[in-house]
């Protein structure tokens, strides 16, 4: 199907590859969906928040509360991706992974939550490894419950304290240093970095990272980058065009990845943020972002940002004309 796509492609009315990433992109999409006539159809917005033990640490510029709090702005529709969601006709979805508190009764709210906030990996693993595994089933539900019969799904994440759980899961995947897996998150000044560093080199101590995916998670994860595990699989085993995010939702795919390799062919990665270990990660996974527009959000924005590219590529393939529709003399053979 790729080829068949890529063989369109190359008869539209334009240079060929003259549209850069937006062809591959288009290809990909009619190898996702098995077809020439591809459309994003009934996207989906899926957030996952949950909080970490860590993060009483001061591992985040902002305190453990905010992740309660943002579950609440999501569903009022004052965030950033509710904000974006609203104005594409896109359902949000708000998931209870393991947030610290009670979040207030929303029919756009999926209470899966694990615990309150996992454990302080500094001390022990952050979950057990029951609480692993049905953290993976947990997000194939929430993923199978939103769905409905759209073909496109957003994932992001909220989680006070998630870029630390993250960039030991991406030390742990990748095997870069450890340092080159750490940024500032939510805008740690030079001393907050300089903390946050020690403290994740502290961790490793107490255990170096397994290799085993689900191993790695259970150590230093967190409930929502499980749960985003198992709905990125869930999504892809459903041949769902899969949207990600940031840092945090990057990682979470390639945990995904490392569980079942093909799972990347049935994602675009949304942009490239300005989190420092992303980029690094992205070349990791061989895979090019969308957009690079110093975001460093989270929340599925990012993403949300990247989804009219997808559609304005799937439009171009489908809706230009080719040399010999348009009558157009094709590019000279001599």
């Amino acid at each position: 199907m790729r080829a068949a796509a890529q063989g369109r492609l190359d008869r539209l009315t334009k240079p060929v590859g003259a549209l850069g990433l937006l062809e591959s992109i288009a290809a990909q999409v009619c190898a996702i969906q098995s077809t020439l006539m591809p459309a994003v159809r009934r996207p989906v917005a899926l957030v996952f928040a949950a909080d970490h033990g860590v993060a009483t640490r001061g591992v985040s510029a902002y305190p453990r509360e905010v992740t309660l709090q943002m579950v609440a702005n999501f569903l009022g529709g004052g965030a950033a991706i509710s904000v974006l969601a609203r104005r594409q006709g896109m359902p949000l979805w708000i998931v209870d992974a393991g947030v610290d508190g009670d979040c207030a009764v929303h029919p756009q709210l999926i209470d899966a939550k694990i615990r309150r906030g996992t454990r302080d990996f500094l001390e022990m693993p952050a979950m057990t490894a029951a609480e692993c595994r049905e953290s993976l089933w947990r997000g194939r539900e929430a993923l199978e419950r939103v769905r409905g019969d759209g073909n496109t799904v957003v994932f992001g994440e909220m989680g006070i304290g998630n870029t630390a759980s993250a960039a030991l899961l991406m030390h742990g995947i990748s095997g870069h240093p450890l340092d080159e897996c750490i940024g500032r998150g939510t805008g740690l000044d030079d001393a907050g970095l300089a903390r946050k560093r020690s403290l994740l080199a502290t961790a490793i101590e107490r255990r170096a990272p397994p290799s085993d995916a689900l191993e790695l998670l259970t150590e230093f994860g967190g409930y929502e980058i499980a749960m985003l595990v198992g709905a990125i699989l869930a999504a892809a085993a459903r041949r769902m065009l899969v949207m990600i995010d940031g840092f945090t939702v990057t990682v979470a795919a390639a945990l995904a990845a490392r569980i079942e390799p093909a799972v990347i062919d049935y994602c675009v990665f949304g942009h490239a943020s300005a989190e420092f270990g992303h980029p690094a990660l992205l070349r990791y996974l061989g895979v090019r972002p969308l957009l690079d527009l110093g975001m460093r959000l989270g929340e599925g924005s990012g993403a949300a940002v990247a989804l009219p590219t997808v559609g304005a590529a799937l439009a171009l393939f489908t809706d230009m004309a080719t040399f010999e529709g348009a009558g157009v003399s094709e590019r000279s053979r001599c």
